[in-house]
């Protein structure tokens, strides 16, 4: 199932999150720094959704209270609890 996320407080502009049940398949970042953001995707695909939350909730960039990183966690929060 794939869904769409528009985050808040970071430069990117829209998560496409694909998933196989609870587990993460694919992640496409649009925007936002390419080689981070590109490198958290991998990082997260094969993974359970609850591993992806644990790992990246609160992590924040700069002086933003968010980051990428935690804006996928909030999406996958969001999914999880439509799920």
């Amino acid at each position: 199932m794939e869904y769409r996320y528009s985050p808040e407080g970071v430069c990117s502009s829209e998560f496409i999150i694909e998933l196989d049940g609870d587990i993460v398949k694919k992640v496409k970042i649009v925007g936002g720094c390419p080689g981070n953001t590109v490198g958290v995707s991998k990082l997260v695909e094969g993974k359970k959704i609850d591993e992806v939350i644990n790992t990246l909730k609160g992590i924040p960039c700069g002086m933003r209270g968010t980051s990428c990183p935690d804006q996928l966690a909030r999406a996958l929060e969001e999914i999880k609890s439509k799920m």
